[in-house]
């Protein structure tokens, strides 16, 4: 059974619900078949309920990618198979991947490789409207950019999560969210994607699957099952990070350990 790390943008115990989604979310996908360990931010990073304000900046987002390169690291000296940037706009996904041998999957590239490979047009609904400058140059990278058909933003969804999410406003923000879907749909989106983690959680815990009388991608979901079958396929053999390149070759361990040690303590915590 694949162990694996799932590494989240938010803070433990902000969202009870939140955090319980999480877990029950990982055994509806892999059930049994993998062992998965979701990891927060430390508590000293944000002090609201979503970091949402911290987010918005690509300036901050540096320090975060900083810290989920770091915990790659940490994820595959303890024994992990996979490690998974449970956010969507990837920050530290390319470092992590130059720190460690391990499949690291990234919640935004999942979704976008997925339905660049279905030749599937899409739409982003969030929460969060600073993040679509970042999703649009990573759908440029991830040469998907022309299936999107646009984003739409709701940040009275914000405001509902800082509020605890009551569940007598949720109707409201489903009502909503289904409203910016079929927005997308008449431009022309065969499927929704969520622009965050959060509404990704919120929908599934819902039980919507569907939104619009379009599909709704499970990105969430997605990364757990891409990072399952990443690891199992380099047990067997099928593929490998470690070969001649520059984001590949490996140093010395000793020299590793030492660059962590030095660099570490001012990124991690434990």
């Amino acid at each position: 059974m694949n162990r694996i790390w799932f590494q989240k943008h938010t803070v433990v115990g902000r969202n009870p619900w939140l955090d319980e989604g999480y877990e029950r979310h990982a055994r509806d996908i892999l059930g049994d078949r993998a062992a998965v360990e979701f990891h927060a931010l430390p508590a000293e990073a944000y002090a609201t309920r979503m970091p949402a304000d911290h987010v918005k900046y690509g300036q901050l987002e540096v320090f975060f990618s900083w810290y989920f390169a770091e915990r790659a690291v940490e994820a595959e000296r303890r024994g992990f198979a996979a490690y998974v940037i449970g956010t969507s706009q990837d920050p530290g996904l390319d470092a992590a991947r130059s720190l460690v041998s391990i499949p690291v999957v990234g919640y935004g590239q999942a979704t976008f490789d997925f339905l660049r490979s279905q030749g599937l047009r899409f739409g982003v609904v969030g929460f969060v409207p600073a993040l679509e400058e970042a999703l649009r140059a990573n759908q440029s990278r991830y040469g998907c950019a022309e299936l999107c058909v646009g984003f739409r933003y709701l940040p009275e969804g914000r405001t509902l999560i800082e509020k605890g999410l009551p569940d007598d406003a949720l109707p409201a923000l489903l009502e909503k969210i289904e409203g910016a879907a079929a927005e997308l749909r008449e431009a022309g989106a065969q499927t929704i994607v969520s622009g965050e983690g959060i509404p990704c959680e919120l929908l599934w815990r819902a039980g919507i699957r569907r939104v619009a009388g379009l599909p709704l991608i499970d990105s969430n979901g997605l990364a757990l099952a891409t990072a399952n079958m990443q690891a199992d396929l380099l047990a067997a053999g099928v593929w490998s990070r470690d070969a001649p390149g520059y984001l590949t070759d490996r140093a010395p361990a000793e020299e590793v350990d030492r660059l962590r040690a030095l660099f570490g303590p001012a990124i991690a915590h434990g």
